[in-house]
């Protein structure tokens, strides 16, 4: 009888033993996949910061590199800008070029330093200009001596634009059969003028056109790169210092 009520009690201790065991051992399990979950996604979150804050930095390098690369470059590239936005350095360049290349005192600036062919284009254009306005002065002025002066300038810059043909060709240099932006803008001026405001007008573009002219061609009668340009210039200069006096004189008679 002893011996069957001490079975009984040991079944339902292993029973105990063995319920405690497993309930250990679904603890550790338990235990052991929440930390594996925790850690897949701390190690997936510290990816993510990882990567997000690489794509941030490296972002940040190019754009910084490239705004400073493309701030150097050769006016037209488009620079990007700390907000992101974009700005034309051509079309910035291009209207400060224009407007400098209007306005006659920035022009003579560049005097001292311009190439023979620029020389010839320019010597050109300013022929073409004197030509024109000389024209429009035969045509609209009243004033005896105006006209006088006007179809001298036709005369003698037609001739002239023949001597500086021959120096042009051989040179390879192409003169323009339009006028530059600082003799087209002098030459706007007097579209609308009449009586004696466009002799006033007229007679103080002669006197700017000529000052140019004798100061470009000083210039070049000392030092030009090829002997015929400096030749053609200083051969020039006497008749184009002859026209800046007689300018000066009828301007200050219409005035």
């Amino acid at each position: 009888m002893k011996t069957m009520k001490v079975i009984p009690q040991l079944l339902v201790g292993s029973a105990l033993f063995l319920g405690t065991a497993c309930g250990t051992a679904n603890t550790s399990m338990s235990a052991g996949s929440t930390s594996g979950s925790s850690t897949g996604t701390s190690t997936s979150m510290d990816a993510a910061s990882g990567a997000s804050s690489s794509g941030t930095t490296s972002g940040t390098a190019t754009g910084a590199s490239s705004g400073t690369t493309g701030g150097g470059s050769t006016g037209g590239t488009s620079v990007m800008v700390g907000s992101g936005s974009t700005e034309n350095n051509s079309g910035l360049a291009s209207t400060g070029g224009a407007a400098g290349a209007a306005d006659p005192t920035a022009f003579m600036a560049t005097f001292s330093t311009m190439q023979d062919p620029t020389f010839l284009m320019t010597a050109a254009s300013s022929n073409l200009l004197e030509i024109q306005m000389g024209q429009m002065a035969v045509q609209k002025s009243t004033n005896a001596d105006v006209k006088k002066f006007g179809q001298m300038m036709v005369d003698h810059h037609t001739k002239a634009t023949q001597e500086l043909k021959t120096v042009a060709a051989p040179l390879g240099v192409t003169l323009p059969q339009t006028m530059m932006p600082v003799h087209q803008a002098m030459a706007d001026r007097l579209m609308n003028k009449t009586g004696k405001a466009f002799d006033e007008d007229y007679m103080d573009a002669m006197e700017m056109a000529h000052k140019m002219d004798v100061a470009m061609f000083e210039v070049k009668s000392k030092g030009a790169q090829t002997p015929a340009v400096q030749s053609f210039a200083t051969k020039a200069l006497p008749m184009l210092r002859s026209h800046h006096t007689m300018a000066d004189q009828i301007e200050k008679k219409v005035d």
